[in-house]
């Protein structure tokens, strides 16, 4: 079966595993799945909008802060992609092919967009997982020297040092100590860490709208398509089924992570074995 002619999920979990995961291709199944409608017009429609874009970049570009500059010329200055503080409140902030509808959405959606736009006019990029905000660099990720960051939700300013920690203690209250301030923090984001990112906003869109577990579910089911992906998710998963009256399944689900983690935390899992028969008594 070619990838394409599978259904989305299935699609999904053959490119997470593919052996150089497609970035773009992963966020789009994402939106696939908000959006059954979508289809795959709809994915082909995104796929060659950022084409289009790409090819609106400038020839002969060279140089990390070139990039950088050229990127915030054409996506933040023309063609208007930033964020506000709104779209934390959407869940479409999370999805790519709304994203390049609208040109507004979270930092990481936002830096998908730089990336991809950049990466097919040849440009050296990467994600960059700042604790609380996301970013892209330019150049080389070993080369501090060479290295630009640049913030697509502020149209693609870039970033300087100074910046950066301002960035950084603005989202998470603390200042990041000179000890700490080394390659690692500028590290590559890679690309399925991206997309788990990506479903954990989206789960953190749905875990405060209770009439929304349908979107929490299968924002947990894609994430247990990744190849790693943190163990508790299984436990999320039967939660969510409970919620939703699914109380068999969820309670049969409950058991079998109480399983797995009874050798390590054995009064962890006996809580869980707990939850487990209080929701196969909701089916009396």
């Amino acid at each position: 079966m070619r990838p394409e002619s599978a259904g989305p999920r299935r699609r999904f979990a053959l490119e997470a595993r593919a052996d150089r995961p497609d970035l773009a291709t992963l966020c789009l199944l994402v939106g696939a799945e908000a959006d059954p409608d979508l289809g795959e017009a709809g994915i082909d429609a995104a796929q060659a909008e950022l084409d289009r874009l790409a090819g609106l970049l400038p020839f002969g570009v060279l140089g990390a802060r070139a990039w950088a500059v050229a990127l915030a010329e054409l996506l933040g200055e023309r063609c208007g992609f930033e964020g506000s503080p709104v779209e934390y409140r959407r869940l479409d902030s999370s999805l790519l092919p709304v994203v390049l509808r609208r040109r507004r959405g979270l930092p990481i959606l936002l830096s998908v967009v730089w990336m991809e736009v950049a990466r097919r006019a040849g440009a050296s990029v990467y994600g960059v997982a700042l604790p609380g905000h996301f970013v892209v660099g330019f150049g080389d990720p070993g080369a501090p020297g060479d290295r630009i960051l640049a913030d697509p939700f502020a149209g693609g300013r870039l970033l300087t040092r100074a910046d950066t920690a301002l960035l950084v203690t603005g989202t998470t209250g603390e200042a990041p100590a000179d000890a700490t301030w080394d390659d690692a923090l500028f590290a590559p984001a890679d690309p399925l860490d991206i997309v788990l990112r990506v479903l954990n906003n989206i789960r953190a869109w749905a875990a405060t709208r209770p009439e929304r577990t349908d979107v929490a579910l299968w924002a947990v089911e894609l994430s247990l398509l990744l190849p790693a992906h943190p163990a508790r998710l299984r436990y999320d998963r039967a939660q969510l089924l409970v919620q939703r009256g699914e109380f068999l399944q969820g309670a049969t689900e409950m058991e079998e992570y109480a399983e797995v983690v009874a050798a390590v935390e054995p009064s962890t899992a006996e809580a869980i074995r707990r939850r487990a028969r209080a929701a196969r008594a909701m089916l009396n």
